[in-house]
């Protein structure tokens, strides 16, 4: 659900591409999914960031994806910049392995450009 912030959502609903506002890229090779544990023991959280047990988070499993496959999740609204600077905040999990990818934050400007913003090919800890 969202809370004052614009954007903001913690995926505690299992309709959480309505909900947060986010839908599945159909034109990626595989989707996200929704869970509140790991997938499995040596891949990924027990929760969410937040503290306590249980909590929901959004996954993929590149385990059986093939190189250069992409999993891609968008905004269904605009969020504008206020002033001209734009804030963009997240929690992640990457756990290293060979079949490991990059994640990757895009904007997309006025004139429907990508623009990478941030990305990352591992955690240097293994936490969020």
């Amino acid at each position: 659900y969202y809370t004052s912030i614009p954007g903001s959502c913690n995926f505690e609903s299992q309709e959480w591409t309505t909900a947060c506002g986010l839908t599945q890229d159909s034109s990626d090779d595989f989707d996200w999914n929704i869970k509140n544990n790991a997938v499995t023991v040596q891949t990924g959280p027990d929760a969410d960031h937040t503290p306590g047990k249980g909590h929901i988070f959004l996954y993929i499993n590149s385990s059986a994806q093939k190189e250069g496959d992409r999993a891609r999740i968008i905004t269904t609204k605009f969020f504008p910049a206020s002033l001209g600077v734009c804030r963009v905040r997240f929690w992640f999990w990457l756990f290293a392995s060979r079949q490991t990818g990059v994640l990757k934050v895009y904007t997309v400007e006025e004139h429907g450009m990508d623009i990478l913003m941030w990305s990352s090919s591992k955690n240097e800890e293994n936490k969020w």
